[in-house]
């Protein structure tokens, strides 16, 4: 249902917020508040917003396959910037090595 909110949390910190208007899951944190989220390209490239779905439903929007394998996705793995929340929705952060512009970004401060 469009415009519908949801909560989402993230395991191990018992931090949660509310979905925002159909956004993906990093871009529901920081509007929430919470800023603890590794982000860098948020166009599904760089690897460093990997999660694991632990309970609800989301979509899911294109994500490089160098870092969702088919399994990966299967077993509910997604990147976070690509996740669109259609239930309430429980994760944990999992982390990927970042990619060499988002590296760039954080020597100049930019991250």
């Amino acid at each position: 249902m469009a415009g519908s909110k949801y909560q989402i949390k993230m395991l191990g910190n018992n931090k949660s917020f509310d979905s925002c208007n159909e956004d993906h899951i990093l871009n529901c944190m920081a509007k929430g508040g919470v800023s603890l989220a590794p982000n860098g390209c948020h166009g599904g490239g760089c690897g460093v917003c990997k999660i694991k779905i632990l309970d609800g439903e989301i979509e899911t929007l294109s994500m490089s396959k160098k870092y969702i394998t088919e399994d990966e996705k299967e077993s509910g793995f997604v990147l976070a910037c690509r996740a669109i929340p259609k239930s309430d929705v429980e994760f944990e952060f999992i982390g990927k090595p970042q990619c060499k512009r988002v590296e760039e970004k954080k020597k100049y401060g930019f991250v």
